[in-house]
């Protein structure tokens, strides 16, 4: 470039109309114009990266790992109706032998799924069932134990 050239750019600059920069690094010549000129490039492909959405996840944010936690819930019913829960958390036992009633052991069941309160309830109804005779049975021996008692006061 020389001092004529860049002295008519000035000018020229001057009278035109102020608008928007253009790019003059490809058409100076000399070491300044190569070296920008990767520059204006790199800037370039930066803006253009930028504006593209990038694709995976985003630097630096890793994958959230679930924390799981293990709980064993045992509920151990008898034909009798008695019904006991322990609690294990990982290998330590956290409740053992807790007596619960059938009644909780039907609602609890009847909350966590349906699929699970159906054979529950057939075995608490089984217990029921079994009681109701049993309760029948002692209040006929109880019956005659009232009648032979009568009969000894007699």
């Amino acid at each position: 470039m020389t001092v004529d050239s860049a002295t008519q750019e000035r000018e020229q600059t001057a009278e035109a109309p102020q608008t928007a920069p253009t790019e003059q690094t490809d058409q100076t010549d000399g070491p300044a114009a190569t070296e920008n000129a990767p520059a204006n490039q790199k800037a370039d492909q930066g803006a253009d990266e930028s504006a593209k959405p990038k694709r995976g996840r985003p630097k630096g944010a890793s994958a959230r790992k679930t924390r799981t936690v293990e709980l064993t819930l045992t509920v151990t019913g008898t034909a009798d109706g008695e019904w006991q829960a322990e609690l294990k958390h990982g290998s330590k036992w956290v409740a053992r032998g807790l007596e619960i009633p059938a009644a909780a052991v039907s609602r609890a069941a009847k909350e966590l799924h349906a699929e699970l309160s159906g054979p529950i309830d057939e075995v608490i109804n089984a217990a029921r069932e079994q009681q109701q005779a049993k309760v029948a049975q002692l209040e006929a021996e109880l019956e005659q134990a009232r009648q032979a008692l009568a009969e000894l006061e007699a």
